[in-house]
């Protein structure tokens, strides 16, 4: 894979709710993403109870390429900008091992086929939608719609066999 053009430094909370379930005892969350790295060690406690709290996950970037402007451009317009961040189990303490933050769409909809992840959007912080905005402006490129047209059918082609020849009742004689 080709190295980013921009790669901006995030923070990710994350929350645990506790769980209504006999199964299982907190149901966890990306919860928000901070402009920049706060310098806390990952997953400290930010606030919260044994019912509800956010934690620090931890530091991550957020990879700019110039080929997904079009991607980052569709997330920008659609007025309420995402960030998608992906969290992995990990069975042990931490519970859960960051991943990667992108603001790709169609990235984060990808990643979410591994059903063991956890992968939400969070809204975008607005320095950060000025910023791909930025780089939107600069590295997109528009592509105008090329609507394909078929190839004609041939009505022979269906009726020929190996070596040219017509398999026809008219090239038969009784």
């Amino acid at each position: 894979m080709s190295e980013p053009l921009i790669s901006i430094p995030v923070g990710v909370v994350a929350e645990r709710i506790r769980a209504q379930s006999q199964w299982i005892d907190y149901v966890w969350r990306p919860a928000n993403v901070l402009e920049g790295v706060p310098g806390l060690q990952p997953w400290t406690l930010l606030e919260g109870n044994d019912d509800r709290a956010l934690f620090y996950a931890g530091a991550a970037r957020v990879a700019l390429y110039a080929g997904d402007a079009a991607h980052y451009r569709e997330n920008l317009a659609t007025g309420y900008p995402k960030l998608w961040v992906i969290l992995r189990p990990t069975g042990v303490e931490p519970p859960l091992e960051l991943v990667m933050v992108t603001a790709n769409p169609f990235e984060g909809e990808g990643l979410t086929e591994n059903a063991a992840d956890l992968v939400e959007p969070v809204p975008m912080p607005e320095s950060m939608q000025a910023s791909i905005a930025s780089f939107v402006e600069q590295h997109y490129v528009h592509e105008p719609f090329f609507k394909r047209k078929r190839d004609k059918a041939d009505p022979e082609a269906l009726g020929r066999r190996p070596g040219g020849r017509m398999n026809d009742m008219r090239d038969k004689k009784p």
